[in-house]
């Protein structure tokens, strides 16, 4: 009868000691406690194995008797459920202002553009853009003429690519006829070649320039290249003439800028025309009268040919010289020479 009052006792206490609710099951508070015995039934088959040995009668119950409940009977374990960290407070000096967000977006944003090598911009800026032949001649048009004033019905006949034996007496024989006094530019290796032809055509009151030693295309040369064109050109002509010639006309009228700065410097003139009879195409009397009747106006400078390659027929050129100068004059044209039409000296 002890022994059973003894265990209600036992029993009394261990259930009001074990603070868990009865109404909350141990395994609804999470799965990391399921693989364990329940607490409560823990402390119950401790006291009853403790109750199952011979305790001698006592009015009260031994102090070593009292069961403490288990640690692991609180209802909501640490171990179950993570107490939610407490938030840092950012200090105030780590907290960036918009102005400076903005500029860091703007970075972000230059970093992903692919920079370029400060040297390679500075060196697209220093190329320059090459002109044209419009251009050069607005540029420096004290150094590069195409045509003299249109003031005066006063027009210059010009001839290319001689002097030769085949077209250019021809040709002298006709502006002899006429009394027309024309300008050559010569090629200085033909000269050379014809120095009698050069002779005539001076002798004859025609004025002569140079058309370089063996019609290079000026622009794809070096520059020692070019000015040798130029300055041998003069040495020949110097010689058989009597002076250096001031007008210089470039093959197909090509040439640079820093060519034509060069002739600036060295005080020559650059000649090229307004009017091309297209008769290097070997085309007929009809066609180069027709092509020089239409484009010229006061002022102009006439391109025409009195030598050439082999294959080349320059006898329409002849052929249309005669009727040309005839329909000119009646229209009211006076023949000048370069130098005259552009009031400049034959000569350097």
């Amino acid at each position: 009868m002890v022994k059973q009052l003894w265990f209600v006792a036992a029993s009394c206490l261990l259930m009001s000691g074990c603070g868990v609710s009865s109404s909350q099951p141990f395994q609804d508070q999470g799965s990391s406690l399921s693989s364990f015995p329940p607490a409560k039934d823990v402390a119950i088959q401790s006291a009853r194995s403790k109750l199952a040995d011979d305790v001698p009668p006592s009015t009260t119950m031994p102090q070593s008797l009292v069961v403490t409940p288990a640690p692991q009977s609180v209802a909501t374990p640490a171990a179950t459920i993570p107490p939610r960290p407490t938030p840092t407070p950012v200090p105030k000096a780590s907290v960036q202002p918009k102005a400076s967000t903005k500029r860091t977006a703007q970075t972000s944003e230059s970093a992903k553009r692919p920079s370029v090598p400060v040297q390679k911009n500075q060196g697209h800026a220093r190329i320059q853009k090459k002109l044209t032949l419009s251009q050069l001649v607005a540029k420096y048009p004290d150094t590069f003429k195409l045509r003299g004033s249109g003031l005066e019905k006063k027009i210059a006949l010009t001839f290319d690519d001689g002097p030769d034996t085949r077209f250019t007496p021809k040709v002298l024989d006709v502006l002899k006829s006429h009394q027309v006094k024309a300008t050559f530019f010569v090629l200085g290796s033909l000269a050379n070649t014809h120095p009698d032809v050069i002779k005539r055509i001076a002798q004859e009151g025609h004025v002569i320039g140079n058309h370089s030693f063996s019609h290079a295309n000026l622009p794809k040369l070096s520059v020692n290249q070019f000015q040798n064109q130029i300055v041998h050109t003069e040495n020949v002509l110097q010689g058989l003439i009597g002076y250096a010639p001031k007008l210089v006309r470039p093959p197909y009228g090509a040439i640079n800028e820093e060519q034509v700065r060069w002739i600036a410097d060295h005080h020559y003139l650059i000649v090229n025309w307004n009017v091309d009879s297209l008769d290097w195409k070997s085309l007929s009397a009809a066609q180069v009268l027709q092509n020089v009747l239409h484009q010229t106006r006061p002022g102009s400078i006439i391109l025409q040919h009195s030598g050439g390659a082999e294959s080349q027929d320059l006898s329409g050129t002849v052929q249309a010289l005669s009727p040309l100068i005839t329909k000119l004059k009646a229209a009211g044209y006076t023949f000048v020479t370069v130098p005259e039409l552009l009031h400049v000296e034959k000569s350097k």
